[in-house]
């Protein structure tokens, strides 16, 4: 007598919306909002129920992203940092510290906030630009290419492509 056991295993699929289909992915035990399984979320981490985090993103243990924020690419946000509203942090981008981005900014490219930075509006921080300390950029503001936004600078409604300001 022959016995044959068969295992069916089912994948969960997600369609991030970035044109390459649904991937395999899973709802966030903390939170319940989307991870693509290349990318790494702690599980303390908080994503929230309409947050996604896809590609091969990191969310480290303390880190928050609510809302309808995403993280992608090969991004990362770590330490106590939050990404909420429709905020978006992708490329190599790094959220760090006690920073905040959210509204409807953008931080993409090798760009980096963190301290408690604020980066807010529908901002963008892009190329290899810094924001830190207690710095924020808000409003329609870009900060791009290695700017630098630091200390209890305000940048506002304006733009930065190289330069410093504190």
């Amino acid at each position: 007598m022959n016995t044959t056991t068969t295992t069916t295993t089912t994948t969960t699929t997600y369609d991030f919306g970035d044109g390459k289909g649904p991937v395999p992915a899973h709802k966030h035990l903390n939170g319940g909002g989307w991870a693509a399984n290349t990318a790494t979320v702690a599980d303390t981490a908080y994503v929230g129920p309409d947050a996604l985090v896809f590609g091969k993103a990191y969310v480290g243990p303390n880190a928050r992203v609510c809302e309808s924020a995403a993280v992608f690419g090969s991004a990362q946000v770590f330490g106590s940092a939050a990404v909420f509203g429709k905020a978006t942090v992708s490329g190599a981008a790094w959220v760090s510290g006690a920073a905040w981005v959210y509204g409807e900014a953008r931080v993409f490219g090798l760009a980096e906030v963190y301290g408690s930075a604020r980066t807010y509006g529908a901002a963008r921080i892009s190329g290899s630009a810094w924001v830190y300390d207690s710095a924020w950029v808000c409003g329609t503001s870009t900060v791009c290419g290695t700017s630098t936004v630091c200390g209890s600078a305000r940048v506002c409604d304006e733009n930065l492509s190289g330069g410093t300001r504190t």
